[in-house]
C-alpha cells in the first residue's frame, strides 16, 4: 500500500508569540506594542517580529485607539482565530446532548439521525466539489478533514486498486468510543460528498490504530 501524507499543517506557535497571544486575551481592547515590550520585558524590535508573523497568519489584527490628546495610537487586538488557540472543553456538553438523544429516538433512529447529519453538512459542501472527478474529490475531501483537525493519509489499496483515505487521529475520539453512530456521520458526509459508496474498514474507537475509508 503506498501513501502520501498531506502535510499542509499549520505550523507551531512560538512560546513568546503565545505569551503576546495571552496578554491580547486578557485586554480585549488591545495593547500597543510598547504596552506588550513593557509586559514582557523586551525590546519594541522584538514585538513587532512577533507581530508580523502573528499578523499575517490570522491571530491578530490592528486597531486604533483614538486618544483625547495626541496623535491616535495603532493597538493590536487578538482575532477570532487567535482566540481557538487557547483549550476548549466541548466533549461533555456534546455527550450530554447525544447520550440525551439516542434515549429519546432509540439506537436505530439514533443512527439514521447522524447518517443525515452528514448529508446535510455534505449538501452544504457540494459547491465545492461540482465538476471534479473523483482524485480531484480525494483531494479536496482530505483538505476539508484537515480543517476539521484530522491529521490524514491518502493513497490506493494495493490489492484492490481502490483510492484509500486514512486518517491517524479522531477529533471526536472519546464521543465515538460512546457512541459509534458518530462513525455513520463520516461515512456519509465522505460518501455524499465523493460521489461513491465508502467503506469503513478500520476504526481507532473501536481499538485500531487508525481510522481507514476505502472508497469503492
Amino acid at each position: 500500500m503506498t501513501l502520501r501524507m498531506n502535510t499542509s499543517i499549520p505550523q507551531k506557535i512560538k512560546s513568546r508569540q503565545h505569551q503576546i497571544l495571552e496578554h491580547l486575551l486578557e485586554n480585549r481592547n488591545g495593547l500597543s506594542v510598547d504596552e506588550l515590550a513593557k509586559a514582557l520585558g523586551i525590546s519594541r524590535t522584538g514585538v513587532q517580529q512577533h507581530f508580523v508573523v502573528l499578523e499575517r497568519d490570522g491571530y491578530i489584527k490592528k486597531s486604533t485607539l483614538n486618544k483625547t490628546a495626541g496623535r491616535p495610537v495603532t493597538i493590536y487586538v487578538i482575532t477570532d482565530k487567535g482566540n481557538n488557540i487557547f483549550p476548549k472543553q466541548y466533549a461533555w456538553f456534546s455527550e450530554l446532548i447525544l447520550s440525551d438523544l439516542q434515549e429519546e429516538i432509540g439506537a436505530e433512529r439514533f443512527k439514521a439521525y447522524m447518517q443525515k447529519l452528514g448529508g446535510k453538512l455534505a449538501d452544504k459542501l457540494q459547491g465545492k466539489f461540482e465538476g471534479k472527478n473523483l482524485n480531484e474529490r480525494v483531494d479536496q475531501l482530505t483538505l476539508i478533514m484537515e480543517d476539521l483537525g484530522f491529521q490524514v493519509k491518502v493513497g490506493m489499496e494495493t490489492e484492490t486498486e481502490r483510492p484509500l483515505i486514512q486518517a491517524c487521529n479522531c477529533i471526536y475520539h472519546d464521543l465515538a468510543q460512546k457512541h459509534h453512530e458518530v462513525c455513520d456521520f463520516d461515512l456519509a458526509l465522505m460518501s455524499s460528498l465523493l460521489d461513491k459508496e465508502v467503506e469503513q474498514l478500520s476504526c481507532m474507537a473501536k481499538g485500531d490504530c487508525n481510522c481507514s475509508f476505502q472508497i469503492k
